[in-house]
């Protein structure tokens, strides 16, 4: 199994673990860390990472040629959108909605996925393109499986945030293909001079180089 199968998958079990915290269930009902996002809603969003990566291990579609990682960031509306925008107001709702059966509920659901998950990605074809309908192009599944392990590691944070616990430690494997593709977006973004002097020069750094 390749490597972003192996980091997805330590990623997808840590979150397993945060999701089942006696603090998330705690703090149910309350605001999360992000802007809208209750924390049910946003754990349901951490959660729906591998109800995608699960609707792609079967697919029967017909891929396109895939997109190029970053052409795939540049072409998702929501990925520079306001809190208002059509995109995030449907993922906020979405999450709300996933989230109406309670804790513990999205918790075992989650836990079944990464079973299923753990047992099934080693079997997936190492040149496996998935086509993804809610975008309407195609991705060589491991970048997809790139753009969850983001996902699950921004949003882990972004709820252990929220509920008051330490944010999970993850190893190197699964941090280190994040940080680089954040980079990588943020230089497209903003090009590499401002993310160079951010790095190195607080002096002349931009206000932001926020790689969505």
């Amino acid at each position: 199994m390749g490597e972003i199968r192996e980091s997805y998958l330590v990623a997808a079990e840590s979150a397993v673990a945060l999701l089942r915290e006696p603090a998330v269930a705690a703090a149910w009902e309350k605001p999360s860390a992000l802007n809208e996002f209750s924390v049910a809603g946003l754990a349901a969003h951490l959660a729906h990472q591998l109800v995608r990566v699960d609707n792609l291990l079967d697919d029967g579609g017909r891929p396109a040629e895939p997109v190029p990682l970053i052409e795939h960031y540049t072409r998702s509306p929501w990925v520079q959108a306001g809190l208002d925008h059509e995109s995030n107001v449907g993922i906020r709702r979405a999450g709300e909605a996933a989230a109406a059966d309670g804790p513990a509920a999205l918790a075992t659901r989650a836990g079944e996925l990464f079973d299923r998950q753990r047992a099934e990605l080693p079997a997936q074809a190492r040149d496996k393109v998935v086509h993804l309908p809610w975008s309407g192009w195609s991705l060589r599944f491991d970048d997809f499986l790139l753009t969850r392990l983001i996902e699950l590691v921004v949003h882990s944070d972004d709820l252990a945030a929220s509920v008051g616990v330490e944010t999970p430690k993850l190893p190197a494997s699964v941090i280190d293909p994040v940080v680089e593709l954040l980079a990588r977006l943020a230089v497209h973004r903003h090009g590499a001079t401002a993310v160079i002097r951010t790095l190195s020069r607080a002096e002349r750094a931009p206000a932001t180089i926020s790689a969505f």
